[in-house]
């Protein structure tokens, strides 16, 4: 998908996202000043989707490396790099909501399997402290992680069917009921989810 089409489908999720919070929210009737800031949402979800989709390993060198210097036609109101950082927790809820509205349709044919996502090296597990007290160690097929567990489920088509994070130390089955609640017909995978 390229940057055009990654961005109309990112601006008309959040056009109708907008229009339906607008349509739910429930208030005192006084008018409340809503400033748009600089960056819209849609192309603040823009930039870290494609981020994931290019080479970089690090979210700095691709925005100041590539978003700051390649794409300032595509995005000319960019904001500094610390300050994109902040947006990025109240961003993180359209993230999602976009992904769950990514989803395909089950066709009846599903695969599923287990990725594990390090936050740090081996070495520095001791002295990890972002995300202390929520990842785990767990075992895989490379061999010991500190991290989480990502479970997912696509159908023969490639779409994605259902997501489930876990801590790394989580035994694919327990995860298994969670992601097949909507899903029908045959489920494929691993030897340690079937």
């Amino acid at each position: 998908m390229s940057l055009l089409e990654l961005f109309c489908a990112v601006d008309d999720f959040c056009k109708g996202m907008k229009k339906e919070q607008v349509e739910r929210l429930l208030g005192d009737g006084s008018e409340r000043r809503q400033r748009a800031g600089q960056l819209s949402e849609s192309e603040a979800l823009t930039i870290m989707i494609h981020f994931h989709q290019s080479q970089y390993r690090t979210f700095k060198a691709y925005y100041e490396e590539h978003v700051r210097v390649y794409l300032r036609s595509e995005f000319p109101h960019l904001i500094s790099y610390g300050r994109f950082v902040q947006r990025m927790p109240r961003l993180l809820g359209w993230l999602c909501l976009y992904l769950f509205n990514c989803f395909g349709q089950c066709t009846g044919i599903s695969f599923v399997d287990a990725t594990f996502i390090a936050v740090c090296d081996n070495r520095r597990i001791n002295q990890h402290k972002v995300f202390k007290g929520i990842a785990t160690r767990g075992k895989g097929s490379t061999g010991w992680s500190f991290g989480f567990k990502l479970h997912l489920v696509v159908n023969e088509q490639g779409e994605l069917l259902a997501v489930y994070l876990t801590a790394a130390n989580r035994h694919e089955l327990k995860a298994l009921p969670k992601l097949v609640k909507r899903l029908f017909g045959q489920l494929f995978g691993d030897m340690a989810y079937l």
